[in-house]
């Protein structure tokens, strides 16, 4: 027996039911940002991926769904989550090409160097104080500037030279973002996610490439909601059709 059979969990249908995702009814919860995360990731030819701080694998599993030539690799503190995770690489007909490792990402010894093309990760949005009372809903959560900095830096360490680090943030705290990227990686491109038309965006895609020193580019964005409360056409496309964001972003403009 794991230690997941002790978690009460629900199986949760992602891209349109191309992963079938297990997680765990009273802790952190996957909502739709691994799945924006993982279209946002660019990737060569038969990319190997590290998925940090993977959770329960939605973002892994999302992407090697996405792109059948790709390996991923995701490593997870928790050893309930890792477990749900590789349960759901099973069942949802990844486990060739997802593995999930039980570790600290931010563990020099925990991830391979300079063995990754790419690199995704989901960082704890919220400065740290008041976490939330469950323990893997506080770890996913909470995390100050210093710990978004280690982030990074782990990320820039599995990365090969020109590899491409990939993450979803908070908007309010892109400053903490771009000066953590800042001492490794350049050609930063940032893309707003707005809620709805005409809102303030509450989250950002930021990508950056390690090594380069090419200044940041702010891209069209994207419009998640219609005034209704239901997806846009265009987030439709990324999050049931498995469209990759720059594709849509380049047929919808700023949607």
């Amino acid at each position: 027996m794991t230690e997941a059979d002790d978690i009460e969990v629900s199986e949760d249908g992602l891209l349109d039911g191309r992963v079938r995702l297990l997680q765990p009814r009273g802790g952190y919860r996957a909502a739709i940002d691994p799945v924006l995360l993982a279209a946002a990731a660019r990737l060569g030819p038969e990319a190997r991926v590290l998925d940090l701080g993977c959770g329960t694998g939605a973002a892994a599993l999302c992407l090697a769904a996405r792109r059948a030539d790709a390996q991923v690799w995701g490593i997870e503190r928790q050893p309930e989550y890792a477990a749900l995770a590789r349960r759901s690489a099973e069942l949802s007909g990844l486990a060739a090409r997802v593995t999930v490792a039980e570790g600290d990402a931010l563990d020099r010894a925990a991830v391979p160097a300079g063995s990754f093309d790419a690199a995704i990760a989901n960082p704890p949005y919220f400065l740290s104080g008041n976490p939330a009372p469950d323990a893997g809903r506080a770890a996913a959560h909470h995390g100050g500037a210093a710990d978004l900095a280690l982030w990074v830096a782990a990320a820039a360490r599995a990365l090969k030279p020109r590899g491409g680090l990939t993450l979803i943030h908070q908007a309010e705290r892109l400053d903490d973002v771009l000066a953590a990227l800042a001492p490794s990686f350049g050609a930063v491109e940032v893309i707003p996610l707005w809620p709805k038309a005409g809102r303030v965006a509450k989250r950002v895609l930021v990508r950056g490439e390690k090594g380069r020193k090419t200044r940041m580019t702010l891209l069209p964005g994207l419009v998640l909601h219609r005034e209704d409360g239901n997806f846009t056409a265009a987030a439709r496309r990324i999050l049931f059709d498995a469209a990759d964001l720059d594709s849509v972003l380049a047929e919808e403009g700023t949607c």
